[in-house]
């Protein structure tokens, strides 16, 4: 499975695991735990773990674009947890499309990743 949600914090924080590809698909696990996890407590934080993470298809790059826009404001702080140079930019691509803090990590920082989170 390319996504995989696991909800800290009582919620306040999710942990987003990717691999693989991702496609269109997946979006619709990820989009209503946002959605309902950000309804629940204002704002959430996000961990996202790449690990042998490849990207995206066009389908699922449109609904990760759709999701940026739709919630803009819904997350406060965006740890992204790489392997890859690639990854790392696109911590710096993103920052646009969201108005959450947001920070790269190597992988092998994933609990400084996770401290950050935490320090809310």
């Amino acid at each position: 499975m390319p996504v995989e949600l696991k909800e800290l914090n009582n919620g306040a924080l999710l942990e987003v695991h990717l691999t693989g590809t991702l496609v269109k698909q997946d979006y619709e696990a990820l989009l209503p735990a946002v959605e309902r996890l950000a309804e629940r407590h204002g704002t959430i934080d996000m961990l996202v773990a790449m690990h042998d993470f490849h990207g995206w298809t066009v389908a699922a790059a449109w609904e990760d674009t759709k999701f940026a826009v739709h919630h803009f404001r819904d997350v406060k702080r965006l740890a992204l947890v790489g392997e890859t140079k690639w990854q790392e930019a696109m911590a710096m691509f993103c920052k646009p499309f969201t108005a959450a803090k947001v920070r790269y990590f190597e992988s092998s920082q994933a609990v400084e990743a996770l401290d950050w989170l935490k320090e809310r």
